[in-house]
């Protein structure tokens, strides 16, 4: 049976680890096996047990200690995560072979990861090889998408994400729950927004007609294809976050290999019922 796991990713401060805890104890209601690994080599702590914890095997404040590295805060990170691809050994082991595991892998934030280096993509193919089925699940702070051009930025990282690692992925603005109701009211916008009139509401701010020309192709491109669209999420909402599980079980087909469960068995009806009857009498009346 395969495996299944969720790579949530997404910029620093966009609740990752709050997504993680929420849904493991979400899962847990429902009564489904759920396990978190903290891929995170600069994280201090987390309100939930991990099977697995990066900081195990390297950490950041290690390597930025190291003498003949001399690393600042990122490039200690991305040190980390190069060291951690070349080591994916210790994460066969911490994972283990159980069958169906459900796995959320809390990534960190550095957005390099998902453009230009190739660690994350590594690790995709490395957990495909391990019959794991992922989903990448990208987190965009909604306090951060209230504006037009800081919405069309936050779009374009999620799509880098989904260029570079080639997997289905489900886009997600979190800390719903922290907006006041007028700026609920003017986010629902941004959801499942018309990037054409982004682009008007842009127009606006952006003086430099080249950097209004190269955002009308971008809000094109984007629009014409329908290549990204967001889900909210509200840690307060069991209905709005039982929504956005089901989408992320429908990408990578959770459930389809559980046991077939017979239903119930429909009580016979009379063998001598006649339906030309009793359509007929319809007719009539």
């Amino acid at each position: 049976m395969p495996r299944y796991a969720q790579l949530v990713m997404g910029p620093a401060g966009s609740g990752k680890s709050t997504y993680c805890s929420t849904m493991v104890q979400h899962l847990e209601a429902l009564n489904r096996s759920v396990q978190v690994v903290n891929l995170d080599p600069a994280a201090e702590h987390f309100d939930y047990p991990v099977m697995a914890d990066i900081r195990e095997l390297i950490q950041v404040d290690d390597v930025m200690e190291d003498d003949s590295l001399r690393f600042g805060p990122n490039g200690g990170l991305v040190f980390c995560m190069e060291y951690f691809a070349n080591n994916f050994d210790w994460l066969e082991e911490s994972l283990g072979h159980v069958e169906d595991d459900y796995i959320f892998f809390d990534c960190p934030g550095q957005i390099e990861l998902y453009t230009h280096l190739p660690v994350m993509k590594q690790l995709v193919e490395q957990l495909q090889q391990w019959e794991f089925r992922v989903c990448g699940v990208f987190l965009v702070d909604s306090q951060f998408m209230v504006e037009s051009f800081k919405f069309i930025s936050g779009v374009m990282a999620a799509l880098s994400a989904m260029v570079s690692l080639e997997i289905p992925q489900i886009n997600i603005m979190t800390k719903m729950d922290l907006l006041s109701p007028k700026a609920k009211k003017e986010i629902e916008k941004y959801l499942d927004p018309d990037m054409y009139s982004m682009m008007q509401d842009s127009s606006n701010t952006i003086r430099s007609k080249k950097f209004q020309k190269l955002t009308k192709a971008i809000c094109g491109l984007i629009d014409d294809y329908s290549m990204v669209r967001f889900l909210p999420f509200d840690r307060t909402d069991e209905e709005g976050i039982n929504i956005v599980l089901q989408h992320i079980d429908l990408s990578i087909q959770y459930g389809e290999d559980l046991e077939f469960k017979e239903p119930k068995e429909v009580e016979e009806e009379p063998a001598n019922l006649n339906y030309d009857e009793i359509f007929q009498d319809k007719a009539n009346s």
